[in-house]
């Protein structure tokens, strides 16, 4: 497509000056200085391009030359310094007008995804505002969490990297990429989960080996805050738990706030099947590590015991002291189940540490 044609109205007196320029020799007054900046700010304002309003400005020049004196090298000199002086004053007045223009999309382009993630804005006035980001709230989508050993800012090279690498392999309209308390969240459309694969590859690397968590898709503006939380939910589930995958997806965790949605239930749980390890030398804790790294390793006394630094007769004397306590067997089929959800409650739980 050709360039739009740019209206004259840019250049203003810009051949006046000239001609007076090379007649007076004369430099720019500050009025004409700050004119020539006013103008590069309409201009950017406008939407041309600055190249285009360079060119501009030299075929005037161009123009306007043969009412200078080009025998006179003085002349010449001050032409050239008055042409410096036009077009250094334009752009800084385009620039600066840019830069503003950044900062206040970038201060919608925050509040929106703070609005989007906390489902604080009118749905309707929402899914409006979403079509300026290149967003169909209409339509399903997925937010990823990434939460490093720091806390980032956009400012940060963490999020400048995951940001550039996601930009050389999608569209930029594909997703969101922003800051939030400290970590990094990617919002992509649900029918595109290698925008978020490529994301927790990316953001696991720019943050030393961080985790990332997955929301699930959903629809809607509300769809986007349930996905939200649901990272958030695996993040905290993944700390709990110790899980050590390096990305979590909330679809493979649905089991964990099944198991903690009656809380009441699961202390009961808890403080049944578990609570009898407090009498035990050292109290509850070394035993209820030794469950769950018995769980973990698929009840292979051989692999818990390398996985703890015991032999395997040490680990068999913990696993029958746990039977003399609670009256179940962990090497037991029929009793291992309610054992094993003991210990995951109590994962959940944060027990013995808190009391239930």
């Amino acid at each position: 497509m050709p360039e739009p044609e740019i209206p004259d109205e840019y250049l203003g007196d810009y051949a006046r000056i000239l001609g007076e320029v090379a007649a007076t020799g004369r430099r720019l007054t500050r009025d004409e200085l700050e004119n020539r900046r006013a103008r590069g700010r309409a201009a950017a304002e406008a939407g041309f391009q600055l190249r285009a309003l360079v060119g501009l400005h030299l075929a005037a020049t161009r123009a306007a030359w043969p009412g200078a004196d080009a025998t006179d090298p003085a002349s010449t000199d001050c032409v050239l310094a008055a042409v410096e002086q036009c077009v250094d004053s334009f752009a800084e007045g385009f620039e600066r007008a840019q830069r503003l223009t950044v900062r206040r999309e970038e201060a919608a382009r925050r509040e929106f995804i703070d609005d989007l993630l906390y489902g604080r804005s009118d749905l309707g006035r929402l899914a409006e505002r979403a079509t300026r980001f290149g967003m169909r709230l209409s339509r399903a989508h997925a937010v990823a969490v990434a939460a490093g050993p720091q806390a980032y800012t956009e400012a940060d090279t963490a999020p400048r990297q995951v940001e550039s690498a996601l930009l050389a392999r999608f569209d930029g309209r594909e997703f969101l990429l922003t800051t939030k308390d400290g970590r990094l969240v990617c919002i992509a459309p649900g029918s595109q989960p290698d925008v978020l694969r490529y994301f927790a590859k990316q953001a696991h690397a720019a943050t030393d080996g961080g985790r990332v968590a997955v929301g699930r898709p959903h629809r809607g503006p509300g769809g986007v805050v349930q996905s939200y939380d649901e990272a958030l939910v695996a993040l905290d589930l993944a700390e709990r738990m110790s899980l050590d995958d390096p990305v979590l997806y909330a679809a493979d965790l649905l089991v964990y706030p099944v198991l903690t949605r009656d809380r009441q239930a699961m202390a009961d749980l808890v403080r049944s099947q578990l609570g009898p390890l407090q009498q035990a030398r050292g109290g509850a804790e070394p035993l209820l590590k030794t469950l769950s790294a018995y769980f973990d390793a698929g009840c292979v006394a051989a692999e818990t015991a390398r996985r703890l630094a015991l032999s395997v007769r040490a680990l068999t004397y913990r696993l029958e002291r746990v039977h003399q306590l609670t009256g179940s067997d962990p090497s037991d089929p029929m009793h291992r189940y309610t054992l094993q959800t003991a210990v995951i409650g109590a994962r959940l739980l944060d027990w013995p540490a808190r009391e239930l």
